[in-house]
């Protein structure tokens, strides 16, 4: 009778000896996390990872051959690595595809002003980010300024110890009668998120005194001016580091577990798998969570110029090989969480501690927004997955018309590709720190090392 019913298996029941595996996975995940928190440092943390793996440098229209392990660097903020196999492409890839963004907040291009004794920077958030949350918390700037001369300037500011951060101001309690009654959507309006950075004037300064005062020390240290904000790409983030959560220390809270949490495990399944069989390719996108847009999004062409480019290098039919290959959409669902049970439908949700979730489909309210992977797609991935013994649950976002979201899994399954999403159940998903069990990242591990065979 029990093979004739469903149910959600703990990792920790299902698969105990595979626990201290994970605490073990987690600790190298949490570094990858820490040194990872914009997309262009998840590229150079996985280059320099991909390097020591024996990965090589990769530019559209190189030659291959099988048993290469290449990279593509796509503009510093998207990467794709390949493994080249033995077998004719005419018979597909296998691929795993996640995104390295996540919602944070940018500074506009014109951002420093001073107003009654504060100087701040003016910001657009970027991302579906619930803006309340990002208030009275300390913030971290990172990003690349390209100043006037073409030089190039990395910056990450709120991160060491010895570091000053950044703050948005929000409104005390004792004059907030107003704001307490608004909606959280609106309480905080996204002109108002701005960036406290400074407070002390420049003597003899004349007007502006504080800019002024920020604008000299920012000259100092990387010799930029305030035009060169025009040609800046900078970002404001959480300033904590990823850290063990509860006695049992059985859970990560960070910042961009979506969707490195997924990122990571799939980068990990390239590098570590013995198979030379079939030609293996991990994308890791920028854009998802603006829609993917862009040079450096899933929606670019860069991904199928390198199938293109790849087939014509091997001798095989690009249109033949993209129809007989498979893509694992590596992207976070939502975990089932007691406190909002309202939101959710339990049969069909996520729950923490049972593996890495397989979605059959994404979207909002009617499936819009879905790929709605083939049943015989969701068959094959899920006997592949018994038969290598990980733990794993079937997962939906929440309640029919709740709301919902999307992923690149349209975008890959638009080229003729079979798609399937699948990924690590997270706690206050796009919240400036998320929560995600150590066992469910690596039972993603798991699934996408198997995959590659």
């Amino acid at each position: 009778m029990e093979e004739l019913v469903y149910k959600k298996q703990n990792s920790y029941e299902k698969a105990p000896d595979k626990t201290a595996a994970a605490f073990e996975f987690a600790k190298d995940y949490m570094q990858f996390l820490d040194s990872s928190k914009t997309e262009r440092e998840a590229v150079d943390t996985a280059i320099e990872a991909a390097v020591k793996a024996g990965f090589t440098p990769y530019t559209l229209g190189d030659k291959v051959a099988a048993g290469d392990k290449r990279y593509l660097n796509n503009r510093g903020k998207s990467l794709i690595l390949f493994r080249v196999g033995s077998e004719s492409l005419d018979l597909g890839a296998r691929i795993t595809a996640a995104h390295i963004d996540s919602p944070r907040i940018d500074l506009k291009q014109q951002p420093l002003y001073e107003a009654d004794g504060m100087a701040f920077f003016k910001t657009h958030y970027y991302g579906g980010l619930r803006k309340y949350q990002w208030t009275a918390t300390p913030l971290a700037l990172h990003g690349v300024v390209i100043r006037a001369d073409g030089e190039s300037i990395r910056i990450s500011i709120g991160e060491d110890a010895g570091d000053p951060v950044f703050y948005i101001n929000d409104l005390l309690p004792h004059l907030a009668a107003a704001q307490s009654k608004e909606p959280l959507a609106t309480a905080i309006k996204g002109e108002d998120l701005n960036i406290l950075c400074g407070s002390a004037p420049l003597a003899e300064a004349g007007d502006d005194p504080i800019k002024r005062n920020v604008l000299k020390l920012l000259n100092e240290k990387y010799g930029i001016t305030e035009s060169d904000f025009v040609s800046a790409e900078l970002s404001v983030v959480p300033a904590t580091g990823a850290r063990d959560i509860g006695f049992d220390r059985a859970l990560i809270g960070s910042y961009g577990h979506d969707d490195r949490v997924c990122a990571y495990p799939a980068l990990r399944a390239i590098l570590d798998t013995d198979d030379t069989t079939h030609t293996q390719i991990c994308v890791l996108a920028d854009k998802e969570e603006i829609g993917s847009m862009g040079v450096s999004g899933m929606q670019s062409a860069v991904f199928s110029d390198l199938v293109d480019e790849l087939c014509l290098a091997l001798g095989a039919n690009p249109r033949v090989c993209r129809a007989a290959s498979v893509c694992l959409s590596a992207d976070v669902t939502a975990a089932y969480d007691p406190n909002f049970a309202s939101v959710y439908e339990k049969r069909n949700s996520a729950i923490v501690g049972c593996g890495v979730a397989m979605s059959k489909f994404t979207g909002s309210r009617g499936k819009s927004g879905s790929s709605d992977a083939s049943a015989e797609l969701v068959g094959r991935i899920r006997r592949m997955l018994d038969g290598a013994g990980v733990v794993w649950q079937t997962a939906e976002l929440g309640k029919v018309d709740e709301g919902g979201g999307g992923t690149v899994a349209m975008f890959i399954a638009n080229r003729n590709i079979d798609t399937l999403d699948i990924g690590v159940p997270v706690i206050s998903m796009h919240a400036p720190f998320e929560v995600v069990s150590k066992v469910d990242v690596y039972s993603a591990y798991e699934a996408f090392k198997t995959f590659t065979k």
